[in-house]
């Protein structure tokens, strides 16, 4: 009347739902999707338009901007500008310096390489790159238009503002 059971092996195929691709665990790629979102998309030049019509007429400006602010003053906006300038009649090769500074900017707050990776972006739309670079740091509080040197000084101004509030002015004298 009972029957034996027959002990099956059954093999599963495939990868578990939490799982990352196998070129990833074997140290050939990154994950997807890591990182945080960026604050604004990368179509949203309509965000700032004053920096969108500057950077169609001369993206050479912005990349200045965001390279001085991400190499903190290291690159001034006027040698940035220059150099991303050359690089784009000369071998059309603007979207080497503009990817590398994205990645950077990505690398610095966390960002996710979407949507399309930072060589991809700056290749095929490199000023609607340059408008969500600008956005991003303008968005975390580094305005580009500033310049480093503005941005420390607007830093130091709101860290030391509130003390220079609270104290009288110095005495002054009529002379005559």
């Amino acid at each position: 009347m009972y029957k034996q059971l027959k002990e099956v092996e059954v093999t599963v195929q495939g990868e578990p739902v939490a799982s990352y691709p196998q070129n990833y665990q074997t140290g050939q790629g990154q994950p997807p999707f890591v990182g945080s979102p960026w604050n604004t998309g990368l179509f949203d030049c309509h965000l700032d338009q004053t920096n969108a019509v500057m950077t169609a007429f001369c993206p050479c400006v912005t990349f200045g901007q965001i390279a001085e602010v991400l190499d903190e003053g290291e690159i001034t906006c006027p040698l940035g500008s220059f150099i991303y300038l050359l690089m784009m009649p000369a071998i059309c090769s603007q979207w080497i310096m503009g990817s590398k500074y994205r990645t950077k900017l990505r690398n610095k707050y966390g960002l996710v390489e979407a949507p399309y990776q930072d060589v991809a972006s700056h290749i095929l739309c490199s000023c609607c790159s340059l408008c969500q670079e600008f956005r991003e740091l303008k968005s975390r509080g580094l305005d580009p238009n500033l310049g480093w040197n503005g941005i420390i000084a607007q830093q130091q101004a709101m860290k030391y503002g509130n003390e220079r509030l609270s104290q009288p002015p110095p005495p002054q004298v009529m002379s005559k």
